[in-house]
């Protein structure tokens, strides 16, 4: 109940990583990545939204990624480099000190990353972030993990209890 007020109340729409989403915030600014990429904004921010049963897929952006949590369940940010060569290591993104939660984690440019709640009972249904991203997001710069890739069948066999999240 509480996830779909915020949903109707935000304007969120379908993000196709999983979830609810909606830009809140697109530059006037360009700037031109350093890695030869076209002219980007040079920051974007969107709100996002996971409620208790979603979760967001594998996936990677070619720009840094700055996610704050706003509020509900505490959220797993799960990372890992860009060719998987080390195990996925998460952090647990909530208020200051709650079972070790920290508001704030950037994503380096170019990482693997996919994110979930962690519910406990009493929690709220739903997590609220907003995620920001400079140079500003573009779904050009975004990719996801392939179910059939390389990578999946790494995730599969390396870490299989994060493989649901493909």
């Amino acid at each position: 109940m509480q996830a779909r007020k915020l949903i109707d109340t935000l304007g969120l729409k379908p993000h196709p990583e999983g979830g609810w989403y909606r830009e809140v915030y697109r530059s006037s600014t360009s700037v031109a990545p350093a890695d030869g990429r076209p002219a980007r904004d040079a920051l974007t921010t969107i709100y996002f939204l996971l409620e208790a049963h979603q979760h967001s897929r594998w996936h990677r952006v070619l720009s840094d990624e700055v996610w704050v949590h706003i509020g509900g369940a505490p959220l797993a940010l799960y990372t890992s480099d860009s060719q998987l060569r080390t195990a996925p290591g998460h952090v647990k993104l909530g208020p200051v000190g709650l079972h070790g939660t920290h508001p704030q984690h950037v994503v380096p440019a170019g990482q693997w990353q996919a994110a979930r709640p962690i519910l406990a009972p009493g929690d709220a249904e739903f997590t609220l972030v907003t995620c920001t991203v400079g140079p500003g997001f573009d779904f050009d710069d975004f990719s996801f993990m392939a179910p059939g890739s390389d990578e999946a069948a790494a995730m599969r066999h390396h870490w299989p209890e994060l493989a649901a999240l493909i």
